[in-house]
C-alpha cells in the first residue's frame, strides 16, 4: 500500500550545482568532523576486540564512517569547500594496550550511532540542494539499520536492560491541577515520558562516565586531565540523581559501565582528539536536557535538569577554553563580516 503519494514535481530548484545554504555548510562541517574522529576511535578499538559479533559491528560503523567521509569529500571540492583538518592517524595510536573491554565498544556505539542521527534527521527537513539531500537521507538510512544491529547484539548478548515496563492506563483520564506538583503537596508518579527521558540520560551518561574516567587516565596534560576528572564527579552526581528518581519509583536503571575500563594509563588517542570528543559528548548532552525538559511536567525535575544544563554548559566552556588556547580549534563556516568590508 502506498501511503505517501508521488507529487510529480521538477526538481531543478534542488540541482547539484545551486550554492550551499548556510545549513547545508554546518551540518556537513560538523558532520565531518564528528565521523573524522569516530573513523580513528573505532580503527582503534578493532586492534583488540576478541568477541566476533562485536568485530563485525566495529567493521560496520568503521565502513559508514569512510562511506560518509568521502561523500562529503565529493561535495567540499565540488564546491571548492576546504576539507576540514578533523582528526587523522596522528591523533590514534593503534599499538596503545587495551583501555577498554569489548562490551564497552558496544555501548559507545549506540551512544555516538544516537549523536550521528541526531545530527542527520535534524539535517533533513533543512537540506534542499539534491546531493546533500540525498547524502543525509542515505546517512539517516544506514545508521538506522546500524542502530538495529547494535540493539540486537546489546539484547542477545544480555548486555543491556530495555527501558522500564509501567502499567497500560485502564482508561482516558485528565490531569488536574497538582499535576505539576514537584516539591509540596501530592506528587504524583513519573509519567512514561519522563520515564524515558531518565532512562535515555543515564544510559547516555554511564557510557560518558567510562569514557571521560579512561581518558584522564592517559591524559598528558595536567590541564586536560584535570578537566576531565572534574567531568568525570559531575557526570557521576548526575547519573546517581537520575537513578534515584527511577528507584523511588521502584524503576530499574541502567548501571554504571567503569569496570569496563582497563587499568592502561598509555594514551591511544591525543589530547587534542579526547578534549574535542568530551566537549563535543557534553554538548550533545545539553541537547538532551531541552528535549527532557520539554516533555516533563514535575517541578523538581525541572529544577534537577535546569542545575544539570547549567553545570555541564561551565564544563564545555572550560573545554573550550583550553581548546582554543592549544590552537586546536578550527573555525566552523561563518557569515561575512559585512561591517569590515570596504570598497577598494
Amino acid at each position: 500500500m502506498q501511503t505517501i503519494k508521488p507529487i510529480p514535481l521538477s526538481s531543478y530548484k534542488t540541482s547539484t550545482t545551486e550554492n550551499l545554504t548556510s545549513a547545508e555548510m554546518g551540518k556537513l562541517w560538523a558532520t565531518y568532523m564528528g565521523n573524522s574522529m569516530g573513523k580513528c576511535i573505532i580503527s582503534y578499538f578493532l586492534q583488540h576486540v576478541q568477541d566476533k559479533d562485536i568485530k563485525a559491528l566495529l567493521e560496520n560503523a568503521l565502513a559508514l564512517s569512510e562511506e560518509f567521509m568521502k561523500q562529503m569529500k565529493d561535495i567540499f571540492e565540488k564546491e571548492n569547500f576546504p576539507i576540514p583538518i578533523g582528526f587523522s592517524d596522528e591523533d590514534v595510536n593503534l599499538s596503545a594496550p587495551r583501555l577498554f573491554e569489548d562490551e564497552y565498544y558496544v555501548h559507545y556505539l549506540k551512544y555516538i550511532t544516537k549523536a550521528g542521527l541526531s545530527i542527520y534527521n535534524v539535517a533533513v527537513p533543512l537540506v534542499y540542494r539534491k546531493d546533500v539531500k540525498e547524502f543525509y537521507n542515505y546517512s539517516a538510512a544506514t545508521t538506522t539499520n546500524l542502530m538495529d544491529q547494535i540493539k540486537d547484539i546489546l539484547m542477545n548478548k544480555g548486555l543491556i536492560i530495555k527501558p522500564p515496563i509501567i502499567p497500560i492506563p485502564e482508561k482516558v483520564e485528565f490531569v488536574h491541577y497538582d499535576f505539576m506538583n514537584g516539591f509540596l503537596g501530592q506528587v504524583r508518579p513519573l509519567h512514561a515520558l519522563e520515564i524515558t527521558h531518565f532512562y535515555d540520560n543515564i544510559e547516555n551518561n554511564v557510557t560518558s562516565k567510562a569514557l571521560i574516567m579512561a581518558f584522564a587516565q592517559v591524559a598528558k596534560d595536567e590541564k586536560i586531565r584535570q578537566l576531565f576528572e572534574k567531568g568525570r564527579n559531575l557526570t557521576s552526581k548526575n547519573v546517581e540523581s537520575y537513578m534515584q528518581k527511577l528507584h523511588n519509583e521502584n524503576l530499574p536503571s541502567p548501571t554504571f559501565l567503569d569496570d569496563l575500563v582497563t587499568t592502561s594509563t598509555i594514551p591511544p588517542f591525543s589530547d587534542k582528539m579526547m578534549l574535542f570528543h568530551k566537549m563535543d559528548m557534553f554538548s550533545m548532552k545539553i541537547r538532551a536536557f531541552g528535549n527532557s525538559v520539554a516533555v516533563n511536567g514535575r517541578t523538581d525535575i525541572a529544577m534537577l535538569y535546569v542545575k544539570s544544563l547549567l553545570k555541564i554548559q561551565a564544563f564545555v566552556k572550560d573545554a573550550m577554553k583550553i581548546y582554543i588556547e592549544k590552537g586546536w580549534m578550527e573555525q566552523p563556516p561563518m557569515a561575512a563580516m559585512r561591517d569590515k568590508l570596504a570598497a577598494e
